[in-house]
């Protein structure tokens, strides 16, 4: 069974891994096959196999960029911010950026989710370590703005909210727009940093 490692990079495993990234960010990962990815990289089987044991490896090689890229983001306006509402402002700015994206078509990480139920699984325990850790991360910020208002919230329950309405947003906007969505998504943030300090 694999495990998320942080391989040695090298040129051939990059691309096998950005090929594999966008084919099953557009595609799904389950309806893309290891033959499907070295077509299209082009690589050998045996290369594919020194750098991923398995398709399940390279599963969690792509979904783990997916996390090190939010980490990064997150971390990015955080560290950038003068105060943590403008922190949890750029996290939604970024959200809202990314619906505007012609590429985007969803959360991989809840796209992958969907295709892998099982608590137990490698991958889906990857999905939910980071759903923890953004969470954990947005009740920081949260705790820091309510400071000891005394109309101060739960942090978790703002966190959570906000993580709510970012499924809701990465989800819809596909369907209802992006520029929409995106400003439904900031005024809700607005909403949260307004009511509950």
């Amino acid at each position: 069974m694999g495990t998320p490692t942080r391989a040695v990079r090298s040129e051939a495993r990059e691309r096998l891994l950005a090929t594999a990234a966008g084919l099953f960010y557009r595609e799904g990962i389950r309806a893309v096959g290891v033959e499907r990815i070295l077509a299209e990289t082009p690589s050998t089987r045996a290369t594919f196999y020194r750098h991923f044991p398995s398709k399940e490896d390279l599963v969690l090689a792509y979904l783990g960029g997916v996390d090190d890229h939010t980490r990064a983001v997150v971390r990015g306006a955080v560290e950038t911010a003068a105060a943590p509402d403008d922190a949890l402002r750029a996290i939604g700015a970024a959200v809202a950026d990314d619906l505007a994206d012609p590429g985007f078509r969803g959360c991989a990480l809840l796209k992958a989710a969907a295709e892998y139920p099982d608590p137990d699984d490698p991958v889906r325990r990857l999905i939910l370590d980071h759903r923890a850790w953004y969470v954990a991360t947005l009740t920081g910020l949260f705790a820091e703005v309510f400071g000891d208002s005394p109309r101060r919230g739960r942090p978790e329950d703002a966190a959570r909210h906000f993580l709510m309405m970012r499924d809701g947003a990465v989800t819809g906007a596909d369907l209802d727009g992006a520029a929409e969505v995106g400003a439904a998504f900031r005024r809700g943030l607005e909403g949260l940093l307004t009511l509950l300090h």
